[in-house]
């Protein structure tokens, strides 16, 4: 989370920084509509400089994944930048909106304004004469931009409703930075500001062109089949093992794919819930009925059906050496458990850490939980399920007691992120490192 927030920040102040450099006099603007004139520039930038980043991450670039720690950072940090540059658009119009009803209601008196010099570069003039277009054009897609952006916020959106509308917003975007291109200061573009914001415009404009064309991602997917399916009922839980013959690249234990199996829906994020075999090469999902989509999937897959499989993604992948490990699986966050289980009882020498695995649930399937258990047999993990109406409710007090070794053990949390918050602030008030030993999956991908 903190390289997600210093990167919020860092942006920020960044472009901050270098606005303040182009507009040196703004804190001793003579009127306020020059400061007003100034502040217009600098939401602006701000707005559009975030939105610019969040379009570049919806692509879902391979070269930071490892910094943030995961795709599922750079998730957050896209919604992050989102409602940034929301917050920023808001300012920018009102900035721009509010001394015009000032002026109309009274409340101020407009400037005198002499004739504008006739700029000496046939480029500015060129944008100069587009200015009219580029205002109603941007003032129509600000009211476009908060609507979707509001939507992608209302998580009672259906998803396959959220995927068409927030891919609209990559046709917002593009309007975006032509009013931004057209309307810019054009001193700035000679200035640092101008250095950074042009090629940051180029390479998000081709961001939202890439996700208009449905390429996202394109050169990580691969063709699958469905090769068998299996339903818990107790716990409302599908499991679908998928056969991917080519391009797959393997993937580590915890990491986690997109999966397709209907064009309309869109992709969905799923975690691996099986070990990578180069031999066998097949995938294995468990699938929560949480949501419309979910709840539909065991009646409209079947064996024998194409799917499309993008990835992997992820890194809560298990990497440390300390002596001791404590999984932490809510719900159907015991999935990349699952996982790692699987790649521990494949081994042939068993690994020197010892490891204590919390499954707490309030729902119970009996198939489930003795599979659940085979796998912490064969694996050498010593397994502690938790039924909430039976046990409670599991917190660090008691895997403190359970686990004596967990002064030195590293903590792998995946489950709901409130309880993830709980036990890190519970493990450090205790004292345990949590910047660097307390590992939670970030899986909310809207």
């Amino acid at each position: 989370m903190k390289r997600i927030k210093l990167s919020l920040w860092g942006i920020l102040t960044l472009l901050t920084i270098l606005w303040l450099a182009a507009e040196p006099g703004v804190f001793s603007a003579d009127s306020f509509f020059g400061l007003r004139a100034a502040l217009v520039q600098y939401s602006g930038l701000i707005a559009i400089g975030c939105m610019g980043m969040a379009t570049i991450l919806a692509l879902r670039p391979r070269w930071p994944e490892a910094w943030f720690g995961g795709l599922d950072k750079m998730y957050r940090l896209h919604k992050w930048l989102g409602i940034a540059g929301l917050v920023a658009a808001v300012a920018h119009w009102l900035w721009a909106q509010g001394p015009k009803w000032a002026v109309g209601w009274g409340w101020l008196a407009r400037p005198q304004r002499g004739p504008r010099a006739i700029p000496d570069s046939s480029l500015e003039q060129s944008l100069r004469s587009l200015r009219g277009t580029a205002e109603w054009l941007g003032e129509w897609a600000f009211y476009a931009a908060v609507l979707l952006i509001a939507l992608a916020l209302f998580k009672r959106l259906p998803y396959r409703m959220f995927f068409k509308t927030h891919r609209l917003l990559a046709i917002t975007y593009l309007v975006l930075v032509f009013h931004a291109v057209v309307l810019t200061d054009f001193a700035y573009w000679r200035l640092p500001i101008g250095w950074v914001m042009a090629p940051l415009l180029a390479a998000s404009a081709w961001a939202a062109v890439v996700v208009l064309l449905g390429r996202v991602a394109a050169d990580r997917r691969v063709p699958g089949t469905i090769s068998a399916l299996h339903y818990f009922p107790g716990v409302r839980t599908l499991e679908v093992a998928i056969d991917v013959p080519q391009g797959w690249p393997g993937h580590k234990a915890g990491q986690f794919a997109f999966a397709t199996s209907d064009r309309a829906e869109g992709a969905h994020p799923y975690t691996i819930a099986s070990a990578w075999n180069d031999a066998e090469r097949r995938i294995t999902f468990v699938v929560k009925e949480l949501g419309d989509h979910t709840r539909r999937l065991r009646e409209r897959l079947a064996v024998g059906q194409a799917v499309t499989v993008e990835g992997p993604y992820g890194c809560f992948t298990f990497d440390d050496s300390c002596p001791h490990q404590i999984w932490v699986g809510g719900g159907i966050g015991v999935t990349p458990f699952i996982a790692r289980m699987k790649f521990l009882a494949a081994r042939v020498e068993r690994p020197r850490q010892t490891i204590d695995f919390f499954h707490t649930t309030s729902e119970y399937d009996g198939d489930a939980i003795a599979k659940l258990t085979a796998d912490a047999t064969a694996a050498g993990v010593r397994l502690h399920v938790l039924i909430d109406s039976r046990d409670g409710r599991l917190d660090g007090e008691r895997i403190r007691a359970l686990v004596p070794e967990w002064r030195d053990a590293s903590v792998w949390f995946c489950g709901p992120t409130g309880f993830g918050q709980a036990l890190r602030h519970d493990f450090a008030a205790h004292g345990l490192p949590v910047d660097q030993r307390f590992h939670q999956e970030l899986f909310a991908m809207r």
